[in-house]
């Protein structure tokens, strides 16, 4: 599996090196990097060079720090300070690696430029051509394994997530628990024929629903994982972010189903919506993990 850590100087980062360096990743390939935010630096004026030499040394001196941590969990660790702006070119470097997994805190640095243009974490997970982790801070003392909450609707997108998940290695004692929202809406101008229209709806749709969940809770289990489920009947987007914080789950998994342009716009992305606003961490998986070899 090759892993992409994108840090700066924030203490989010300093979570995301320590969730990486609390998990097992047998037989990873991982490179740390930095971009220097051109965005940070005023035009126009003189004297900038001296202030981006300094920043770039600087950012030398946190990802060697960075790999040297990383590299005492036994990770095959390399480094890379790069120029541009921060999404563009973390998106732009793992695409020409063949990254399988970006993983980026949930706040970075912040600034005029952060605020006008979106946070990094956000337009990573909308333009990555691979899975992307969201990190936040989750107390490890608190237990040995962790709590991941699976979200599936049935698609393909979900099974990919499902397998991602069930491939992993994961801290021991670790306990999945698959969920699947149900909510049906039906318009009309008589409020009695809407409800009596929904419910059959509504009663196949649990349906579909209980088979989901049976599919992933197997998968699970066949992994050698923990396992139960539940159906959430809200929204997909708050439900999920509710039974994360309900729960107490340390992170949430779920397929991204790639929609673009004005359908998105449209449409909203549940992946996109969950890893902004979920408490936790959040793994958005496109297309296939490849399976560590032990």
């Amino acid at each position: 599996m090759k892993i992409l850590i994108a840090i700066d100087s924030s203490p989010s980062s300093e979570v995301v090196l320590e969730e990486v360096a609390a998990r097992p990743w047998p037989n990873a390939s991982v490179i740390v990097i930095n971009v220097l935010d051109l965005f940070a630096f005023p035009s126009g004026i003189g004297g900038v060079g001296p202030v981006t030499d300094a920043e770039a040394r600087a950012a030398e001196v946190l990802v060697k720090d960075a790999a040297k941590r990383l590299t005492r969990e036994g990770l095959e660790v390399a480094t890379t300070v790069t120029e541009g702006y921060p999404p563009t070119s973390i998106i732009a470097y793992a695409q020409e690696w063949g990254a399988d997994f970006i993983v980026v805190g949930s706040h970075g640095h912040s600034g005029i430029s952060r605020f006008l243009l979106g946070s990094v974490a956000q337009s990573v997970v909308r333009g990555a051509h691979c899975s992307v982790e969201i990190v936040r801070h989750r107390n490890v003392e608190d237990r040995t394994g962790m709590r991941i909450l699976l979200a599936t609707d049935g698609s393909e997108h979900s099974a990919a997530a499902a397998r991602s998940v069930a491939s992993r290695p994961w801290p021991e004692g670790t306990e999945v628990k698959v969920v699947c929202s149900v909510k049906v809406i039906v318009p009309a101008a008589d409020p009695w024929f809407a409800a009596g229209d929904a419910r059959p709806l509504l009663e196949e749709h649990s349906r579909q629903a209980r088979e989901y969940l049976e599919a992933g809770e197997k998968m699970m289990r066949e992994a050698g994982l923990m396992a139960s489920s539940a159906v959430l009947t809200d929204g997909a987007k708050a439900s999920i972010v509710d039974e994360a914080r309900d729960w107490g789950a340390d992170l949430v998994v779920l397929g991204s189903h790639g929609r673009h342009g004005l359908n998105r716009i449209l449409m909203g992305s549940v992946s996109e919506a969950v890893a902004m606003h979920a408490p936790c961490s959040v793994d958005v998986i496109r297309g296939e993990v490849p399976i560590p070899q032990e």
